[in-house]
């Protein structure tokens, strides 16, 4: 597995419609056959900060994501109520393994 922690700051009169407009990504994005999981998660002591926790079946797969006409949306819609450019860190799966038997 891929994993990307995509780290979003939005301005605070966008709160509402980040969450709308990523809710509608991650609800397209778990239908591709590439992704194994999209969790979208808001920090608690500060809810202008979100993490899109998106787990991949390869690493190739992000790239395939990037081209899917939701995900090019959702890019779109939200660039504007970014309070900074969204990051990313990848990682790589350690436990449990693919087969999910650790």
């Amino acid at each position: 597995m891929f994993i990307v922690h995509v780290q979003a700051h939005v301005k605070p009169e966008f709160v509402d419609a980040f969450r709308q407009a990523t809710i509608e990504n991650a609800r397209n994005s778990v239908q591709e056959p590439g992704i194994a999981r999209f969790d979208v998660v808001q920090q608690l002591d500060d809810p202008h900060r979100f993490v899109l926790v998106e787990v991949y079946r390869t690493p190739d797969d992000p790239a395939k994501h990037k081209e899917t006409a939701h995900y090019k949306k959702w890019a779109e819609t939200v660039a504007p109520m970014m309070a900074e450019p969204r990051s990313s860190i990848k990682y790589a799966n350690v436990y449990p393994d693919e087969a999910g038997w650790g």
